[in-house]
């Protein structure tokens, strides 16, 4: 198995960043919301996380690979609504909440470059991955 460089994409480190971010609020919101909204949104700011791994591991399909970074972003729309739904619940504070939707943005913006560009993150025609 090669070396898992996924990693190193700022994509994935702003990802992996903002859905800790995300955990350690969740602590913060009422017990009843344990297996509802703190249940969502973690799960889909980890999504973008895991999906940018299987887009690494898709690298040498440009379709397959496009299809999990169109999965990043959608999650990561998701999560914005659950920061909503927290905000609208008075679960966080507004500067706070427009501090993760910030974040949110940034790592939209990250994703949206690499489905604009899969070239520089696919491997090139023919190539195989070797394992």
């Amino acid at each position: 198995m090669q070396s898992s460089k996924f990693r190193r994409w700022l994509g994935y480190q702003k990802a992996l960043r903002l859905c800790r971010s995300i955990e350690r609020l969740t602590y913060t919101f009422p017990r009843r919301e344990e297996r509802r909204l703190s249940d969502q949104i973690i799960r889909s700011s980890r999504s973008v996380c895991a999906n940018l791994a299987e887009a690494y591991g898709r690298r040498a399909y440009p379709k397959h690979f496009t299809a999990k970074v169109t999965d990043c972003i959608t999650e990561n729309y998701e999560t914005q609504v659950w920061l909503d739904i927290a905000l609208d619940s008075q679960y966080l504070a507004t500067a706070h909440y427009h501090s993760y939707i910030l974040a949110s943005e940034e790592v939209g913006k990250l994703l949206s470059y690499m489905l604009r560009n899969p070239g520089q993150f696919t491997l090139p025609p023919g190539q195989i991955l070797k394992g």
